[in-house]
């Protein structure tokens, strides 16, 4: 790995699930140990922190060294606090250029701080690791991402940034205009300089994060089907942006026949990866016995890794395939039950997708004159990949009562662009019929660049909007979310709420300044989808609709996850009453409690089979 000796910044990111904490930890405790005279931070920016679990130590937004390594400091991003230190340093200038660019008082603005931001987490995380680049408080920085959809959603971000940074020149601008017009000169303020600075440190931390002498994208795979589609998904879109990548590691692969199916597959999809890698470094990480937690065992893990071989290892003869038997309990039937909403969910990887494809064919089947949708909501979709069919954002007909769909963001941004962002921009601006010939020039044509982007955050509540509307047109019987990994899972149930708040800020604002704005019909339609986003929440909380079910493995970091998650639905009020073991083996002890929820135990399914025999034996074994 002296490959990467180079960098100042490795950040890495792949499908949920697939070892990228352990791999990042492991990284970044080789740096430490091999660079004793240099800092090393080691961060987080994915919402729902696992540095704690898999380093056994305390992690907070607060960098702290590991004792074993005290030149490896540890922190894990609040994006909270780091908007309120943004807000501290720049809070008052933005209010004034806004004020500048709209029809709004600063006074009117000062709310908007403690609103639920829609994509927070990726927002402040950028931000903060361009800091950390441009400040250069540290030598070198280790970064463990979000799964790849939300990662590709944070990089996105740096063209938002852009296109916001412009539109706020173009609000001092019209200032400029004004004054120059009224007062005969200009005199730059602080508006100014802040633009001026902000335009800078955007600007260097673009050309650090696409440096690839300085920075690297590091992926994180592991040698099965979805992960190998989703991985060359991650990587055209990181060509896309001009992200480098600096190489890929392959993690959990099985140095012998120990395991003859999944041996079996992992072979020739190395192949693949190394295709894939297209001349980038690529690295094996065995399978441990145990999973590896704390600096020894991590510190042990990095002497393991290594370049995969040159000569193809050769089949093996394979046992006829075993199928499971089913382990009670199972899951109860759901439609009989009156249930409209099951949401899927837990830490990437363990196992969602084929639980929620597997519960939408055995409802199916139980019920052929009913029907079932399930809908991935996942900006990393594989809901089509594990039924291997190439699935879109039109409803797919699967069997006859049973469709899938990937949520298509695109699409429905630019439905409510249409429905409401474009008319919320020209009303922000202060455009009417009589706007002054100033106004027409800037303020616009600026809010209009920031509605034609894509928004941060924007996944979560597409989603919503997707979920609000298939309730309502009551063409399905069942709908079945493949949600996102934990912390965006949460984000999503956070934007009912969210919504409603930035809605009601909205109304205060129109009628305050109503005889001014017009647009009564325009806050009308905003009444209604208040409204709507007030039932759908209703929904959700209804236990007798709407069941939120998680999917955890028998591994201590990801047991640890499960139990925060099932806290915090708890607290959020979402019913609960299953929970799926995924790959439970009979030998295995199981260390973890979920008071008052059913455990209800899926067997390892072979491998060497189709992707919809899978999908039929899992629905065989949870019902």
């Amino acid at each position: 790995m002296e490959l990467f000796d180079n960098l100042h910044l490795a950040m890495f990111s792949g499908k949920g699930g697939v070892g990228k904490t352990t791999i990042s930890c492991t990284f970044a405790c080789r740096w430490a140990q091999k660079f004793a005279n240099e800092q090393i931070l080691l961060i987080s920016t994915d919402p729902a922190h696992s540095l704690g679990d898999v380093l056994q130590v305390s992690v907070d937004d607060i960098p702290r060294p590991i004792a074993e390594l005290p030149n490896l400091l540890v922190r894990a991003l609040d994006a909270k606090r780091l908007l309120q230190d943004f807000k501290e340093r720049y809070g008052q200038v933005l209010e004034l250029l806004v004020e500048r660019g709209s029809f709004v008082e600063g006074e009117d603005l000062s709310p908007v701080w403690d609103l639920n931001w829609p994509g927070l987490d990726e927002l402040m995380g950028l931000l903060e690791i361009q800091r950390l680049l441009n400040e250069q408080q540290v030598d070198r920085v280790v970064v463990d991402m979000a799964p790849s959809g939300h990662t590709l959603n944070l990089f996105g971000l740096m063209d938002f940034l852009d296109t916001f940074l412009h539109s706020l020149e173009l609000f001092q601008e019209k200032h400029r205009i004004i004054s120059k017009t009224f007062a005969g000169s200009y005199t730059p303020d602080r508006a100014d300089d802040f633009l001026q600075t902000l335009k800078a440190e955007l600007s260097q931390g673009r050309r650090l994060l696409q440096d690839p002498t300085h920075t690297a994208c590091l992926l994180v795979a592991i040698a099965e089907p979805m992960s190998w589609l989703e991985s060359k998904r991650f990587l055209e879109a990181l060509q896309t942006m001009q992200i480098p990548c600096g190489g890929l590691f392959v993690n959990q692969v099985l140095a012998s026949a120990t395991d003859p199916d999944r041996y079996q597959e992992q072979q020739p999809l190395i192949g693949q990866y190394t295709a894939l890698a297209n001349e980038k470094p690529m690295f094996i990480v065995p399978q441990q016995d145990e999973e590896p937690l704390g600096i020894l065992a991590l510190s042990h893990l990095i002497d393991q890794i290594h370049v995969p071989q040159l000569e193809p290892l050769s089949f093996i003869d394979l046992l006829p395939v075993q199928w499971p038997e089913t382990i009670p309990p199972s899951f109860g039937d759901f439609l009989t039950k009156g249930r409209r909403l099951l949401l899927i969910g837990g830490k990437g990887g363990v196992g969602k997708t084929t639980v929620a494809a597997a519960i939408g064919w055995a409802m199916a089947q139980q019920h052929p004159d009913r029907k079932i949708r399930m809908v991935s909501i996942d900006p990393a979709h594989s809901l089509g990949d594990a039924f291997g069919l190439s699935l879109g954002h039109e409803p797919y007909q699967i069997t006859a009562n049973l469709r899938g769909q990937e949520v298509d963001g695109d699409r429905i941004l630019d439905q409510f662009r249409a429905d409401y962002l474009w008319e919320l921009a020209q009303m922000m601006s202060g455009e009417t019929q009589t706007s002054e010939t100033i106004e027409m020039a800037y303020a616009p044509v600026a809010w209009r660049k920031i509605v034609d982007q894509a928004l941060p955050g924007i996944d979560e509540m597409l989603s919503l909007l997707t979920v609000m509307e298939l309730l309502e047109q009551q063409e399905e019987d069942l709908i079945i979310l493949d949600t996102a990994p934990t912390g965006h899972l949460l984000r999503f149930l956070e934007m009912p709420t969210a919504l409603a708040d930035w809605l009601a800020w909205i109304f205060k604002l129109w009628i305050k300044y109503q005889n001014v704005l017009g647009r009564t019909e325009f806050m009308g339609r905003l009444r209604t989808l208040r409204q709507r986003v007030v039932k759908a929440q209703k929904v959700l909380k209804d236990p007798q609709q709407t069941e939120f079910i998680g999917v955890t493995l028998n591994q201590a970091s990801v047991l640890a996850e499960q139990q925060r998650l099932f806290k915090s639905m708890q607290e959020i009020g979402v019913s609960q009453n299953y929970v799926v073991l995924n790959r439970f083996t009979s030998t295995a002890t199981i260390n973890c409690d979920f008071p008052g929820l059913t455990m209800v135990r899926l067997p390892m399914l072979p491998r060497s089979v189709q992707p919809l025999e899978r999908i039929q034996a899992a629905a065989g074994c949870l019902f």
